[in-house]
């Protein structure tokens, strides 16, 4: 696995790649790597080529500078996980002044709408961070395929919005969330957690199971209340927001349309974690 440290030593690599027709297939990261990255990895495996990772934590993405430092940072680790699997080709690891030469700051988007829908009522300004890191990986990366997880469902939309209105020539792939034995969503966060939290989180994953038995069962309003009775009486965790909405356009629906698709959305925050999943309605 080649490690790539900066913009030059990625640009060279890339070219060497492109001269000899290989087909690229690329998963941005920013480390605390998992086993659910790893399954982005291994469904780009069977479908390129060459398969990239990067590693990045994008600063331009954080509204809370204290969430940007607490961020889990172990490049050594990461790197090793990366050689073990043996799904991955190169990892790409830029310094801030490879993405954002002059200054860190994101550009501004328009992704019809997407962008002010759940996360972006919380987070103004995220998915620009986010548009602005990806689009910049892809212009050095130059992919064929781009993988992101659904466990970020919102940010899967955002990038697929992007491409076409940029019409990049990149097919975005979402990969099913990979979840612990007990349907615990992985994700760097959960290594703040301790393992006895994590163990209790397991409800979250419960109660989208309970929504899924709901959905067009009971009305959308005695789901939203049942879900809200189940985290009054979890303690240590806080229900931040739980909503049905329209897979397309992101909005919370009241009412259940038919032959649309449907999507369950949910943020907790477990010891001061925020944990974030999604279910698939239909």
């Amino acid at each position: 696995m080649e490690v790539l440290k900066n913009k030059k030593i990625l640009q060279d690599f890339i070219e060497r790649q492109k001269e000899m027709g290989k087909r690229i297939g690329f998963a941005p990261t920013m480390g605390a790597l998992h086993n659910g990255h790893l399954s982005l990895y291994e469904m780009a495996r069977n479908e390129n080529d060459l398969v990239i990772s990067s590693i990045f934590v994008n600063p331009t993405q954080f509204n809370n500078p204290e969430d940007l430092e607490k961020y889990p940072r172990d490049i050594n680790r990461d790197l090793l996980i990366l050689e073990n699997s043996g799904l991955v080709d190169a990892v790409y690891i830029p310094e801030v002044v490879d993405i954002y030469p002059e200054k860190a700051e994101s550009k501004h988007y328009d992704f019809d709408g997407l962008e002010n829908e759940m996360e972006g009522k919380s987070r103004p300004g995220h998915f620009d961070g986010v548009g602005t890191v990806v689009e910049e990986l892809f212009k050095q990366i130059q992919p064929d395929n781009a993988y992101f997880g659904e466990k970020d469902f919102q940010q899967l939309a955002i990038i697929k919005k992007m491409i076409e209105k940029k019409q990049l020539p990149i097919k975005i792939t979402g990969v099913p969330i990979y979840r612990a034995d007990n349907g615990l969503a992985l994700s760097s966060r959960n290594q703040r957690l301790h393992e006895d939290r994590k163990e209790a989180s397991k409800v979250i994953y419960e109660t989208l199971k309970k929504v899924h038995d709901w959905f067009r069962v009971i009305t959308v309003p005695e789901i939203k209340e049942r879900v809200i009775d189940i985290f009054d009486e979890q303690q240590g965790m806080k229900l931040e927001y739980f909503m049905i909405a329209n897979e397309n356009t992101l909005k919370e629906t009241d009412f259940f349309y038919k032959d649309q698709p449907y999507r369950a959305f949910i943020v907790v925050v477990v010891d001061g974690v925020r944990l974030i999943d999604n279910m698939h309605l239909n």
